[in-house]
């Protein structure tokens, strides 16, 4: 038959045990919770330094964002570990999980990785901004939108190229907006024996008059080689970069008109013989 000394034995091996506990455990609880405070406030205020110091630097607010969340869950996710580590929780195993995940997460995503690591690059270091005629991977166009995974150009022939940031953060990239000005490059011809004084006078008024050629630096006019046919100089006009089109095109034109005017004639086509 039980006794009533029995149930006040128990009772007092539970709280001996209790009292044991929480004399091993507790301390390390509240260190363990009150390192969790001060790390949650640490975080927070290194958040807000990483704000500040990518406003300074004029960080595309997309890219902004997410370094902003990355590192903030990092470090949350490393103060979690630390704090259950410190309370005596083991950890092993479970990082072990996360970097075996981690890595195979990586080998699957490796080439979108690639695209947004270059894209993180380009945002970060700009060697191109939304507007810039730019050269890049065999397409010449004008930068529409830099998203975190690829860059859009919108070419002369209004069609849109879609190109991933990775070939474009390690590929060759031609910047024409760069200095703010471009030269166009044309070529005409005149034939032998045409005043060449003459011509350049009037290639220059026309260039002069045209109100998208920039007069600074000044165009120029100057002999690029002897044909057959003629004489061929090279016409180089300055313009805005989005004007480069319009400027070719529109010297071009006036100019045949122009050096027609003048009584300039063209090159002749040469004659082969052939046997």
């Amino acid at each position: 038959m039980e006794t009533l000394e029995q149930p006040v034995d128990q009772l007092t091996t539970w709280s001996e045990k209790g009292m044991a506990l929480v004399m091993t455990y507790g301390p390390k609880v509240l260190v363990a919770l009150l390192v969790l405070w001060v790390g949650t406030l640490l975080i927070r205020m290194l958040a807000k330094v990483l704000n500040k110091v990518l406003d300074r630097r004029g960080v595309e607010p997309t890219l902004k964002r997410f370094l902003h969340s990355l590192v903030t869950i990092s470090l949350r996710v490393l103060l979690f570990l630390t704090v259950i580590q410190m309370m005596g929780v083991a950890t092993t195993s479970f990082v072990a999980i996360v970097g075996a995940a981690g890595l195979a997460v990586g080998l699957a995503l490796q080439g979108t990785l690639a695209n947004f690591a270059g894209g993180t690059l380009i945002l970060l270091f700009k060697p191109y901004k939304v507007g810039d005629l730019i050269d890049a991977q065999g397409v010449l166009g004008t930068v529409k939108e830099i998203q975190i995974f690829t860059t859009i150009l919108l070419t002369s022939e209004n069609k849109t190229a879609i190109i991933p940031n990775g070939p474009m953060a390690n590929g060759n990239i031609i910047n024409y907006s760069a200095e703010g000005r471009m030269r166009v490059d044309l070529t005409m011809g005149v034939a032998y024996g045409q005043p060449l004084e003459k011509v350049r006078e009037v290639l220059d008024k026309v260039m002069r008059e045209e109100p998208l050629v920039l007069q600074t630096p000044a165009p120029s006019v100057t002999v690029n080689k002897l044909n057959l046919e003629g004489i061929e100089l090279a016409v180089r006009p300055w313009c805005d970069p989005k004007d480069y089109w319009t400027v070719y095109f529109g010297v071009l034109e006036k100019g045949i008109i122009a050096l027609q005017a003048a009584g300039i004639e063209g090159p002749r086509p040469s004659m082969h013989i052939t046997q």
